[in-house]
């Protein structure tokens, strides 16, 4: 009774001997994670071998959609595809930068991995809204006011620009307070506030000054405009004045709820 029989003894040393459970859990998880890591560089290799180092997936062509001034050839020319690499190697937004510092014409692009072997170039080109002459060239100018494409015969339908700029008096003080490039912005916004039936008669945007900017129609009509403010409510006051005074060449719709009319 006071001390342990022999049987006893043998078993509390069987359930001593051997790492205790918690330990054998952890070299279980360890043996499994080994396991897991070279089964994924088994697979990884023939991956990364399949996407780096095979001729399967490499850039071979170009496909260019949505121009209309520009060639594909040309924007082609100008992404510069590095082809003949590994496709998923190829720096999109690369030639992205590309393109949009080489053709200045392009607005936007979605430049995209066409598996297995493309490079899809999605453009969308600028679209004059004015024209400035300069010389016996036109400098095309989009909805942005950005000055994007000199060309030689000007885009039909266009109007042109005229910076009237005097350096005396109101006109001035508005060039210095606002700046050239604000001022063909302004006019920019009055080009595409004005009504489309109107739109299709302009000749020209003449800018005077910042409030001072005025249309001229194909047929000699006048509108004064003013400034760009309040653009919807103009287009709207010079449709209906034109439809009440048929007539009239001279229209001023520069305070849109005092308009007027005159001449015939």
């Amino acid at each position: 009774m006071a001390g342990s029989t022999t049987a006893e003894r043998g078993e509390r040393q069987q359930e001593s001997s051997g790492p205790p459970p918690l330990l054998r859990s952890r070299r279980a998880r360890l043996r499994a994670l080994v396991i897991l890591g070279l089964v994924l560089v088994f697979l990884g290799i023939p991956t990364v071998w399949l996407f780096y180092g095979s001729d399967w997936l490499r850039a071979e062509h170009v496909s260019v959609s949505g121009t209309r001034v520009l060639t594909p050839a040309q924007v082609t020319a100008a992404a510069d595809v590095p082809l003949g690499k590994p496709l998923v190697s190829v720096d999109t937004d690369a030639i992205e930068t590309r393109l949009r510092q080489k053709l200045p014409r392009i607005d936007s692009v979605d430049v995209t991995r066409s598996w297995p072997h493309g490079i899809d170039l999605k453009v969308v080109e600028r679209t004059p809204v004015l024209i400035v002459q300069k010389g016996g060239k036109f400098i095309e100018v989009d909805d942005e006011g950005v000055r994007f494409a000199t060309v030689s015969k000007a885009p039909k339908g266009v109007p042109a620009l005229q910076l009237a700029l005097s350096r005396s008096s109101s006109a001035a003080a508005s060039l210095r307070r606002f700046g050239e490039s604000r001022l063909v912005r302004e006019a920019v916004d009055v080009a595409r506030a004005v009504p489309a039936v109107v739109a299709r008669d302009t000749r020209t945007v003449k800018v005077r000054s910042y409030d001072d900017i005025s249309l001229e129609l194909r047929d000699g009509r006048t509108v004064a405009w003013g400034s760009s403010e309040k653009g919807a409510a103009k287009a709207r006051t010079l449709t209906a004045l034109m439809k009440a005074s048929p007539g009239a060449r001279y229209f001023d719709v520069s305070v849109p709820t005092a308009p007027a009319s005159s001449g015939s």
